[in-house]
């Protein structure tokens, strides 16, 4: 694990007007205009179309970015150009700025270490569940983020619930011994919401401070197995609940999200149901400046991407760095 927040490569985006494009074309549409003329939506209507078109290529959902482009249009409507005194360009960038950060900007903590410690001193065991569907790397992730924990110096055990996939327990068993990370489990065939019920059990008893629970991964249209998560999350009340998701597939990983999200919600019998409490999005170092589905799901849930994940080897995990996706988005 790295606090470097290096998400992806930005050598060549410094802080020159070049490197901030779509507000410079922005404020190209805007320099016929008299300094001292309010500026009007039909003034800015143009501008806010190729901001919009710029915005999609970059894997921003359309109704996101949307959104943003209302926000960027709200403040700059009303304004003249002269009352810009450090540059039309300058003024773009900042509303674009505001509304994006409006977005990434994490509405809860993601802070997982004072978290832990703060079950830590009632005594508890802290319980995370990784879920997704097949193939995005939910075990590679949970085995990074034992890592992450085990390096700050936390207990940390493992728990097996995919009883369902051929190999899913051995592979946790590897990562348990790279780790030398005690594994929980029960076999194959067996009830997952009661493997994770019992592996929390026996971490509280035995005072492990984290609890890493792994699902099976399942299609968000399969309800059979949707409904099985529904009963893991809403039997065992973790303490976080973590998507994990390609960053590649773009907004088809927002439709998964979503799904999950509306399964969790429709499948349980509780009036107050658990949702999905933060993302973590793997391969994001293969991604270039294409970050716009990170902005999207966290508008689409309002909860934080926790990790990103950059690599394969245990400390390739990094925090998602809010201005490098910025300046990714404006280029």
């Amino acid at each position: 694990y790295t606090d470097s927040d290096a998400d992806f490569d930005d050598s060549s985006a410094q802080e020159s007007s070049s490197s901030w494009g779509i507000t410079s074309k922005f404020s190209g549409f805007l320099k016929n205009l008299t300094g001292q003329k309010p500026l009007t939506r039909e003034d800015l209507d143009p501008a806010l179309k190729t901001m919009k078109d710029h915005l999609v290529s970059k894997n921003v959902a359309l109704d996101v970015a949307t959104e943003i482009i209302e926000s960027v249009a709200a403040q700059l409507e009303g304004e003249k150009l002269g009352s810009f005194t450090r540059g039309v360009n300058r003024a773009v960038r900042e509303a674009l700025e505001v509304a994006l950060e409006r977005i990434l900007i994490p509405k809860r903590s993601t802070d997982i270490l004072r978290e832990v410690k703060a079950a830590k001193e009632k005594g508890e065991s802290y319980s995370i569940v990784f879920i997704g569907v097949n193939g995005v790397g939910k075990s590679t992730s949970l085995s990074k983020v034992a890592y992450y924990l085990q390096n700050n110096g936390l207990k940390v055990m493992l728990c097996a619930c995919d009883t369902f996939r051929s190999g899913a327990v051995e592979q946790l068993k590897v990562h348990s011994r790279n780790l030398d990370c005690p594994l929980y489990e029960q076999g194959y065939a067996k009830d997952p919401a009661s493997v994770a019920m019992g592996g929390i059990k026996y971490a509280n008893e035995n005072k492990f401070d984290v609890i890493l629970i792994d699902t099976a991964g399942r299609m968000q249209n399969n309800a059979p197995l949707m409904r099985a998560l529904t009963k893991l999350v809403a039997l065992n009340r973790p303490n976080l609940v973590l998507f994990v998701g390609e960053a590649l597939v773009g907004n088809d990983g927002v439709d998964q999200l979503k799904l999950f999200n509306k399964a969790l919600h429709d499948y349980s019998d509780s009036s107050n149901p658990r949702l999905i409490d933060g993302m973590i999005l793997t391969k994001f170092d293969t991604i270039d400046d294409k970050v716009g589905a990170a902005v999207s799901m966290v508008h689409n849930t309002g909860q934080p991407i926790m990790f990103v994940g950059t690599g394969q080897k245990y400390t390739n995990l990094n925090k998602l760095n809010v201005k490098k996706v910025l300046r990714a988005l404006v280029t």
